[in-house]
């Protein structure tokens, strides 16, 4: 059975760092089951079902801090839209792209069709 303190440093080591085109370093994680459960509940029964909406604020509530100054994880609706409003178009372009799945190797992708 893991520690508290285990868990506390996987997660740490599961962070990334990236820097958006503004220069702002956004340091990330994917979220675990328990967050997107918290996100759900957060977002309320109607935006919990927008797609597009559940998109976004996914992205915003992967950022764990902007330059050095920690991010507590949103709670309400309101929370949600604040840190997308400072995230911006930069900002949410940078955290999708590093969460983006990656493309399979070019051997795979040309195999997987055969």
């Amino acid at each position: 059975m893991e520690s508290p303190t285990h868990r506390h440093l996987a997660t740490i080591a599961a962070m990334q760092s990236l820097t958006d085109s503004e220069g702002r370093r956004i340091n990330i994680r994917r979220l675990s089951a328990l967050d997107k459960l918290r996100l759900f509940k957060a977002a309320g029964p109607i935006l919990a079902q927008n797609h597009l909406w559940l998109g976004m604020a996914t992205l915003a509530c992967s950022v764990t801090s902007i330059d050095d100054i920690p991010i507590p994880t949103p709670t309400t609706e309101a929370q949600i839209e604040s840190l997308v409003s400072r995230l911006g178009d930069t900002g949410i372009a940078a955290v999708a792209l590093a969460l983006a799945p990656e493309a399979p190797p070019v051997d795979q992708a040309i195999h997987a069709g055969n």
